[in-house]
């Protein structure tokens, strides 16, 4: 059996070898992308889902970049220098994304962070930030270098490239702010599988870890997400739905969302300017400002927790101490206006989703603001629930379902389907302009049709089929009604408008297809997983009459195809019915014939061996008789079935050509009447149109400034790549020279090396310090790497006659332990007694060999090496003693092996007694003990026709050709027995 799976084994090693490494890009992360923060996670073999830690080992990370004149920072690094030099620190981005210039939100941030200076952008209107005259950077570049550090954060932690990612987004942006993402990502080399709502990324985390809660019955939870920038409440629907491709599965839609720091800033700001500790206003100083707001935040995250504390902040301004206390109470007037807008969004989305307070089953709060007590008290009493819901991780749920998402998107991963049903916060309707008259007077009417109401879920097609226009025309993509929007939301939301469509070719069409039958223009759209607004295609299609021909009959074909293949019908595929009873007991009625001749063929047999000649011949013809009158019977009831057969055919086959003739006998105005009343076959005919797409919102960016983005983030990661490796070669060369010079007075070193030769080490090692503290500091990465090749080079040999001394113990020591192991060894395999000797002599003196040739080696080579002065090259060197305790190893191996496999020799004794033992089975197997005095007398009579008894056939055998072959074993075996029993002298022989 071993020979028999070695080869499998092998093969499925070749096999595993031969697979290609899928592991090196499976995994997938998600990016939850918020207003200040961000949260990576990710998903790859062997780790389901995870946070990634940044490189301060923090779960989050704040989304900020500084850039310098020779110097990129991001994340916690940039956070730090704000407070330093605020200027060069890009923070909040989130809210510039897919504004223009003169948009409300851009003046907002001018007016909180006045370092900056915000441009508009010549061609597309948005803003940009210059950073100084040569460089100039747009708020999707800067998400883009986030994003790219974020990409690396998971790399580091996968430990392999990662491409494929889920980034949440807030529910209420608009298209042109997912473009702008999507573009910010496409500039960091990333691969968006979708931009997912942070509201459907908690809702999805919340569902897939209460899998088993879910069924038919319908659940309504209401999220209630407060985060630094924006304050969301969604209602969610949860019960398991049917479908084609999973079967029951469960499923989560958006049923409602409503949507509404700084302020805690400006009153540090107050206080410090009312101690009148200076002249100057401190909100005109960024830096102290800066410093003012970070205080802020870690103020507002204590007074969650504390009734009051003291802020403070070391040399705010001109070298002063701002020192004050604040209370929550302090906090809460300070807010009290946004408390009052808290309970906002929840009557939003319950007016939006048509419910009421007693249809929501429990309330999850969301998001770091949702700490803060004030929050929580007047959210309780809006709701009126007992208690608000805790139960999930308010900071990380939306990363985690995001990544739940990636992985159920990747081809890598096989996830359990989770269906979700998101919803279009803003309706988009479509509207176009057409003649139209009345009385003779000819108006342009503007009409409006609704694509996407106002939550309508998506992913989903649409299409839009335009009647009235057979020339080329114009319609225009916009959103729909937003009153429901306050007018400060209106003020920042930006164009209404989205695209102009303008279609060429629908002219050409219609004249192209004169004769058939207008079925409209048809506008094809698509609202994709991202929830962006796409126009996949614009068609104009046609309907024409195809005439049929008639097929030609067999007769005037002169076909000799069967008549009967002419008349069967052509039916639909139908299961086929189950057996009927009375096909059950015709088919048993078979069985039990077959079986009753497989028992009177058998009788016969029986009668023919056990009989005489005569007998025999008796019973012969009785059987045969009963065959022939078995066989008589069964041949009459398959003419009579063939005859009925053949009649059935016969009368089918005459059916068509009665219908035939009747055919040929028509006349051509039947023949006309029947092809009118035949349904008629329409054809569509589709033609494409040219579809001009004019952006009216915010410009999308060309290809060439796509590039060009995307060539400046490269150089500046290229850059900081060749910073840190410059950095490494650096600190390299700085731990060389400061350790070697302290190694050269150490007792190992000073034991190997020569006068002449550490005064040449250490005049180097100088040289070279001198130089750093000149030069080495504004060196290049190449200089820095050549002046450590050097000094190494330098030192080696005095670094191997070190390493070569410490090694000698351990390595000595192993080979002495080897030759103890494998002489005793040697010893015991010679005393092995010749019969029972499994090693050859060959083996034996082989080994015998190589240990007498290590212990002369060994001997000889310690020897020459106590005659070395220790500043010499050593010529005991620690890879040869490993080559030869290898060389030990491996003959000593292949012996034990052999031995744990041998198999001991059997003893003479017992093969003698085995072979006497065989003989008398096969004795016994050709001798068959007659059962009865007849059987003798048959085998006297007729020596050539003597065979084994046969077991009577089963219902089983009766139908198996083999079953009398079969049957010879378990005679064999009880005739055996018998023998053994008449002959109990035979084994007492083998006793003895």
């Amino acid at each position: 059996m071993g020979g028999r799976k070695l080869p499998l084994v092998v093969l499925v090693c070749l096999v595993l070898a031969m697979l290609p490494s899928g592991a090196g890009t499976v995994a997938v992360m998600s990016v939850d992308l918020g207003s200040e923060w961000m949260k990576v996670a990710i998903v790859k073999p062997g780790v389901p889902m995870e946070i990634v830690l940044n490189k301060e080992s923090r779960r989050k990370t704040p989304i900020a970049v500084c850039l310098k004149e020779n110097e990129r920072l991001l994340g916690d690094s940039a956070l730090g220098v704000s407070m330093k030099n605020p200027k060069t620190v890009y923070r909040h981005l989130q809210s510039l994304l897919g504004k223009k210039h003169n948009n409300l939100q851009v003046a907002l941030y001018q007016k909180r962070f006045p370092e900056h200076q915000l441009l508009e952008h010549p061609v597309r209107g948005t803003v940009y930030f210059k950073n100084s005259e040569e460089t100039q950077f747009t708020p999707e570049e800067l998400l883009g270098m986030m994003l790219n550090y974020s990409r690396g954060l998971a790399q580091d932690f996968a430990e392999q490239p990662v491409k494929d990612a889920v980034i949440t987004v807030p529910a209420f942006f608009n298209q042109a702010e997912r473009r702008a993402v999507l573009q910010a990502a496409q500039m960091a080399g990333l691969k968006v599988l979708q931009l997912i709502n942070d509201n459907t990324a908690v809702a999805l985390n919340y569902g897939v870890f209460r899998r088993k809660d879910i069924d038919n019955t319908v659940k309504n939870i209401m999220f209630y997400d407060m985060g630094s920038g924006s304050t969301t409440a969604t209602i969610v629907t949860y019960q398991t739905v049917k479908t084609k491709e999973a079967g029951t599965q469960p499923q989560l839609q958006i049923r409602g969302v409503g949507s509404m720091d700084l302020r805690l800033r400006d009153h540090l700001a107050k206080l410090f300017n009312e101690q009148k500790k200076t002249k100057k206003d401190v909100r005109e100083n960024h830096r102290a400002m800066a410093k003012l707001l970070k205080e802020a935040q870690r103020l507002k995250t204590v007074l969650s927790a504390n009734v009051d504390f003291m802020a403070q902040v070391e040399g705010l301004m001109d070298d002063i101490d701002f020192k004050s206390k604040v209370t929550r109470t302090d906090f809460e007037d300070l807010c009290a206006d946004l408390f009052d807008r808290v309970p906002g969004p929840v009557q939003d989305a319950l007016s939006t989703a048509e419910m009421n307070l007693e249809d929501i089953e429990q309330v999850i709060l969301v998001g770091g603001a949702t700490r803060v007590p004030k929050v929580q008290e007047v959210l309780l009493k809006a709701v009126g629930k007992e208690d608000l819901a805790k139960n999930i991780n308010a900071d990380e749920a939306a990363a985690m379902g995001a990544v739940y998402q990636a992985a159920a998107l990747s081809k890598a991963f096989k996830v359990k389907p989770f269906l979700v049903r998101d919803a279009a916060v803003f309706p988009i309707q479509v509207e176009f302009t057409r003649e139209s008259e009345e009385e003779g007077i000819k108006t342009l009417k503007h009409n409006k049709r609704i694509l996407f109401q106002r939550m309508a879920p998506y992913p989903q097609r649409k299409v839009i089929t335009f009647n009235r226009y057979s020339d080329d025309f114009a319609f225009y993509i916009n959103y729909g009604d937003l009153s429901y929007l306050s007018q400060e939301d209106l003020s920042v939301f930006g164009s209404l408008n989205l695209t102009t469509v303008k279609l060429s070719g629908v002219g050409n069409s219609f004249q192209k297809n004169a004769d058939a039958e207008s079925k409209g223009i048809k506008a094809h759209f698509n609202m994709d997983e991202s929830g962006v607004l796409l126009l996949d295609r614009v068609e104009s299609v046609f309907e024409t009459i195809v005439e049929e021909k008639e097929e030609e009959s067999t007769l005037t074909r002169g076909s000799s195809e069967p008549a009967a293949n002419v008349t069967e019908p052509v039916q639909d595929e139908e299961e086929v019915p189950p057996e009927s009873d009375k096909d059950k007991e015709d088919k048993e009625d078979k069985e039990d014939k077959g079986t009753r001749r497989t028992w009177r063929a058998w009788r016969a047999r029986r009668a023919r061996r056990q009989g005489g000649q005569g007998g025999k011949e008796a019973r012969r013809q009785g059987g045969e008789e009963a065959e022939e009158k078995q066989d008589n019977s069964e041949k009459s009831s398959a003419e009579e079935k063939g005859q009925e057969k053949t009649e059935e055919a016969s009368s089918q086959t005459d059916a068509p050509e009665e219908k035939d003739g009747e055919k040929a006998e028509n006349t051509e105005a039947e023949k006309e009447a029947e092809r009118k009343a035949k349904p008629q076959k329409k054809s569509k005919i589709s033609e494409d149109v040219t579809a001009e797409l004019i952006t009216n919102d915010i410009l999308d960016p060309t290809a060439e400034d796509v590039a060009s983005s995307k060539k400046k983030l490269q150089d500046l990661t290229d850059r900081d790549l060749a910073k840190q490796e410059r950095e490494k070669s650096l600190n390299s060369l700085e731990a060389f020279i400061f350790e070697t010079q302290d190694k050269l007075y150490q007792e190992d070193y000073q034991l190997v090396v020569t006068e002449e030769e550490k005064e040449q080490i250490s005049s180097k090692l100088s040289e070279a310090s001198e130089w750093m503290d000149e030069e080495g500091y504004a060196a290049s990465n190449k200089q820095l790497r050549e002046q450590l090749s050097q000094l190494r080079s330098l030192c080696k040999d005095m670094f191997f006659r070190v390493e070569e001394r410490r090694r000698w113990p351990e390595r000595l020591a192993a080979l002495n332990s080897r030759l103890n192991t494998s002489s005793f060894f040697l010893r015991s395999a010679k005393l092995i007694p010749e019969d029972d000797q499994i090693f050859t002599e060959v083996e034996l003196n082989l080994l015998e060999k190589v240990i007498n040739e290590t212990m002369t080696w060994k001997n000889e080579t310690e020897a020459e090496q106590e005659k070395r002065s220790p500043k010499e090259r050593p010529v005991l060197l620690s890879k040869d003693i490993e080559s030869k305790v290898s060389l030990l190893e491996r003959e000593l191996n292949y012996l034990l092996n052999k031995a744990k496999f041998a198999k001991p020799k059997a003893k003479a004794k017992n093969s003698t007694s085995s072979d006497k033992s065989s003989k008398a089975n096969n004795t016994t197997k050709e001798k068959v003990i007659p059962p009865t005095e007849e059987s003798a007398d048959s085998k006297s009579e007729s020596p050539e026709e003597v065979q084994p008894g046969e077991v009577p056939p089963t219902e089983e055998s009766a139908t198996n050709t083999d079953s009398d072959s079969q049957s010879q074993p378990t005679e064999e075996s009880t005739t055996t027995g018998a023998t053994e029993k008449t002959q109990p002298e035979k084994h007492i022989e083998d006793e003895l």
